[in-house]
């Protein structure tokens, strides 16, 4: 056996240096903490020894190369199932995560090969899956297939899944609520740096921003509702959404209940005009169209018409309900705005919540607030840390 030290500032980093020269075949022979003393003692460093050891290792300049992928054309209406077989195994041999094989979006593929195409995505899936419980030692397959039903991401399961098994590598039992608070302390690490609550206060206006969908007139409205209840601003609003007259009128409907104003700006001279005769108003809420913001175009014409400045924050409304890669699409055509917050919208219409917490870290966004309901001004509710890793762990199995 070969065997070799690893020093890091953490157990999951050290965890990486051990897949990253030992591969996934190697076993953790010893771990311990190392102080090292500095200026005659007077300094203490912290730092982790992590002994591991494999069977056999080819030395990697020396290891052979991996087979090259057959490469599949898209459009090719003869594609057999046996090249098609060929590549998907081959991208499992290498350990290639299933999101790689693209086959599916081919349209000339007949409909009864594609579907043989996702049978085979689906076993390649479900092998990377056991691969990576191969790690962990049984009792924590639980909770690690709990941390999955809520949807974090893989590189943060890894992570959680590293200290666990460190922290319960000699111990004789592991239960659901050990795990859970090495978790929350893991997750609270990573998000504390996140600003996290809702409006400042600090600032006159309040840009809220998203696709079409997510709820953002009602978020605006509860919003709103709690500036005038609870904090006692005289507020108004100003809409660009003129593509929707429901959704004018809806404001104007909440508008009416705090006898508060509304404008209307069609254009960046009519916003210029709304923002005067606002003036005298503590807070003012603009609520932007709803529109398809994977196109960048729609993004520019936002940029063009409101403001973005010292006197506004800013916040990107996003629906629970929608697919992480389509919100990650939406994020990213933002990026060029001043985003500081995410609103995360219908939570009471799902059961997981790592997605919240998985696009705050890759983003390094805070949070706001998320919404649970369609009731004005109840079903809001203004985020803090503890709140948010209490809340992703509401589903567990007691």
């Amino acid at each position: 056996m070969k065997m070799k030290k690893y020093y890091a500032s953490s157990i999951p980093e050290a965890m990486k240096l051990v897949r990253a020269e030992l591969g996934e075949d190697a076993v953790i022979l010893n771990s311990k903490v190392v102080i090292t003393k500095k200026f005659f003692g007077i300094l203490k460093k912290k730092s982790f020894e992590v002994v591991a050891g494999i069977d056999s290792m080819e030395p990697k300049d020396l290891a052979p190369k991996p087979a090259e992928v057959p490469v599949i054309q898209p459009k090719k209406e003869n594609v057999s199932l046996q090249e098609i077989t060929h590549a998907v195994q081959a991208k499992i041999h290498q350990g290639q995560p299933q999101q790689d094989v693209s086959l599916l979006e081919d349209t000339g593929i007949p409909d009864e090969l594609r579907k043989e195409i996702a049978d085979l995505k689906s076993l390649m899936q479900s092998m990377h899956k056991k691969t990576t419980q191969a790690q962990y030692p049984d009792e924590l397959f639980p909770f690690i297939e709990y941390l999955r039903q809520q949807e974090l991401s893989e590189e943060l399961i890894t992570e959680i899944g590293d200290e666990l098994f460190m922290h319960f590598r000699e111990a004789s039992e592991i239960n659901f609520s050990q795990c859970k608070l090495i978790t929350k302390n893991l997750l609270r690490k990573r998000l504390e740096d996140f600003p996290i609550g809702g409006i400042s206060y600090e600032r006159k206006y309040i840009n809220v921003l998203g696709p079409t969908g997510v709820g953002k007139t009602t978020t605006i409205a509860k919003m709103a509702a709690r500036a005038v209840l609870e904090k006692k601003k005289k507020i108004g609003f100003i809409t660009t959404d003129t593509y929707r007259i429901a959704a004018i009128e809806q404001l104007k409907t909440y508008a009416g209940l705090l006898q508060a104003p509304v404008e209307i700006a069609y254009n960046a001279t009519d916003f210029e005009q709304a923002v005067q005769r606002l003036a005298h108003l503590d807070l003012v809420f603009i609520d932007t169209a709803g529109r398809n913001y994977k196109e960048v175009k729609y993004v520019n014409d936002l940029q063009r018409l409101i403001k973005f400045d010292d006197q506004a924050e800013s916040f990107l409304v996003l629906a629970m309900t929608t697919k992480e890669k389509d919100m990650a699409n939406i994020i990213e055509q933002f990026k060029q705005l001043p985003i500081e917050k995410f609103i995360f919208t219908k939570l009471d219409e799902t059961n997981s919540i790592g997605t919240m917490i998985n696009l705050m870290i890759k983003y390094n966004k805070g949070l706001a607030y998320y919404t649970n309901g369609q009731e004005v001004p109840e079903d809001i509710e203004e985020a803090n840390l503890e709140a948010v890793l209490n809340l992703f762990f509401q589903g567990e199995e007691k």
